[in-house]
């Protein structure tokens, strides 16, 4: 199908020139726009095609930019996109110098707020509907779209409680779709099948939060959209308008199977059957290894319980909902909520693991040191998508966890190498530990073609040589140790370089550190995190208390935001790749 009406809007200014009629084509061409892009591209497919009709609706009825627009979380913002500029250059979505698969405020002037974690609309509108007001602005409008699964956070609650006790100029739309990523959980997601279905008894939740409440109505009767925005647009105060749509909207196969279809791969754009990766058996990815694993210690530990927020899929402790399911926990998108309940778990003699992915535990900072690490308590943090994770971009990678665990005492933090160090450290933690303990893993596949074997526990802050050498020594954490043991193999200077598994940030191996110092003339680590505060700093103050004067060259992400790419493409930016840390050893070699 031609665009033949989507080719002719270059802005919103463009798209409110049109008819009812052309709308509705607008609509048709939007979506299938977005199909065939992402079909080749691959991106976030089924929210942006659910909200094709409220996109086209919003930016009609509100004079962006000058009315403020904000999506929560933004998977669903491609429509948004397209629409505001940057359709000639879509097919740059999330790839390596293009445009951000979320909003991005330096990308475009229709991007009012960056977003990529959840639940922070309602609070960034408010602020910019307040300072409207304090401007003397009171013309203009202020618009957040969020999730049925987002609006449960508690930031987003935190948001609607100041609100509704304002008189502030916003609209806060509730897409109401049933699933984030994965289906929403919780008493509000069953509170709002009530409202759809006609049968809640109690008095609105949102009016009783001061809100002038609408809906629900369908959010892909573009008709129905256009006149009750129309009507919200001329109601000052605190409003909140209920819509309904289908996650996947006009791709029957991302209708029916949601999940998969968030962020299908490539596919077939006529069919929307999904293409098959490459054929040959792959290791498995460090996720399943935490699934699988989770399972098999929980049915020979009756303590163990399982806790992710609002992720049991990408975690994969799906595994042990399915198998054990009332040990398993999916508590919505909820991080703090998820540590401060571990945490009371671990009082109580369980043994939780608390699967959140690195970026996301970010979140529940405050927690992590106060409810956990304070009290002494043997949480299990298991921290999935550790390191640079690739299209996803600045808001999702994992590189800070380190820098950021590190300086809080009590925690132990293991970066295990491959899935077998993975397994044996999640049976040693459920032994019983005296501390809480992080353990922090990538995104994606591990090493091992079997790693299925009889579990071995790992003597805390214990290291491991992989390779003896004679003049400098590379000191790895975590995976990325694959890659400095593959570089080895292959190297000329195969005597010169040694090559030791630390494995352990804190505590470290000091005995073993101490040995390494007199030893090796100069001492390299590497990480696959930032810099600044992450292992490399940890030698360094050690180095420094001990008096030890050998050089110490850090690998790792320097003090900048890394944008999307293929994290192929990204650990060469950032020199992490086989040939750029290949060429930094024989540097530092060729000096010695």
């Amino acid at each position: 199908m031609s665009q033949h009406i989507l080719n002719k809007i270059e802005s919103p200014k463009d798209l409110r020139k049109l008819n009812a009629g052309e709308l509705l084509l607008l609509a048709q061409e939007l979506r299938e726009f977005i199909i065939d892009i992402v079909a080749t591209k691959e991106g976030h497919l089924g929210a942006s095609l659910g909200v094709v009709e409220l996109t086209i609706a919003l930016h009609y009825i509100f004079d962006t930019p000058n009315d403020k627009l904000i999506w929560d979380v933004g998977h669903q913002a491609y429509g948004h996109k397209i629409l505001t500029g940057r359709k000639e250059i879509f097919e740059s979505n999330r790839q390596l110098g293009g445009i951000s698969g979320f909003p991005k405020m330096s990308e475009s002037e229709f991007d009012d707020f960056g977003t990529g974690h959840s639940s922070t609309s309602i609070s960034a509108i408010l602020g910019m509907a307040i300072a409207s007001q304090l401007k003397g602005d009171s013309s203009k409008q202020h618009i957040a779209v969020i999730g049925d699964a987002s609006i449960a956070s508690g930031m987003a609650f935190e948001g609607l409680n100041h609100m509704g006790v304002t008189d502030a100029n916003v609209l806060v739309i509730l897409n109401d779709n049933a699933i984030g990523i994965d289906p929403s959980v919780g008493a509000l997601k069953k509170y709002l099948t009530n409202v759809k279905k006609g049968t809640a008894k109690d008095e609105n939740i949102f009016e009783c939060l001061n809100f002038d409440y609408s809906g629900p109505i369908n959010g892909h009767d573009l008709n129905a959209l256009l006149t009750e925005l129309k009507r919200l647009k001329s109601i000052s105060g605190p409003k909140l308008l209920h819509v309904i749509t289908t996650k996947g909207k006009g791709l029957r196969q991302a209708e029916e199977n949601q999940v998969t279809y968030h962020a299908p791969g490539k596919f077939d754009k006529k069919t929307g059957e999904l293409h098959k990766k490459s054929l040959g058996q792959q290791p498995s990815k460090y996720q399943d290894v935490f699934g699988h694993t989770i399972v098999e210690l929980a049915k020979q530990n009756e303590n163990i319980v399982g806790i992710t927020p609002a992720m049991p899929t990408g975690s994969s402790l799906k595994y042990m909902m399915e198998e054990i399911p009332d040990r398993a926990f999916d508590v919505g998108i909820a991080e703090q909520h998820a540590v401060t309940m571990a945490a009371g778990m671990a009082a109580e003699g369980l043994v939780p693991f608390c699967n959140v992915y690195s970026t996301f535990l970010q979140r529940a900072y405050d927690q992590v040191i106060h409810d956990v690490a304070l009290q002494n308590l043997p949480v299990i943090f298991c921290l999935d998508r550790s390191g640079l994770v690739g299209q996803d971009g600045a808001t999702h990678h994992g590189v800070y966890d380190i820098a950021y665990l590190r300086c809080i005492p009590n925690l132990i933090i293991f970066a295990p190498m491959n899935e077998i160090e993975l397994r044996n450290i999640m049976f040693t933690a459920q032994l019983g530990l005296e501390h809480p303990i992080a353990i922090r893993y990538p995104r994606g596949s591990g090493v091992l073609q079997e790693w299925k074997t009889p579990f071995e526990k790992i003597e805390i802050g214990s290291s491991e040589e992989l390779k003896k050498g004679t003049r400098i020594v590379v000191l790895s954490v975590g995976h990325i140790g694959n890659m400095i043991s593959g570089l080895l193999e292959e190297t000329n200077h195969l005597g010169e370089i040694g090559h030791y598994n630390m494995r352990f940030i804190k505590p470290l191996d000091k005995r073993q550190l101490d040995s390494i110092f007199t030893s090796y003339e100069q001492i390299i680590t590497i990480e696959d995190g930032c810099k600044t505060g992450g292992f490399g700093s940890a030698l360094l103050e050690y180095a420094n208390e001990k008096h030890f004067t050998n050089p110490i060259h850090i690998l790792g992400i320097d003090d900048v935001f890394i944008e999307h790419g293929t994290v192929e493409e990204l650990y060469q930016l950032v020199g992490l790749d086989q040939i750029s840390v290949k060429a930094r050893l024989k540097s530092i070699l060729d000096e010695l």
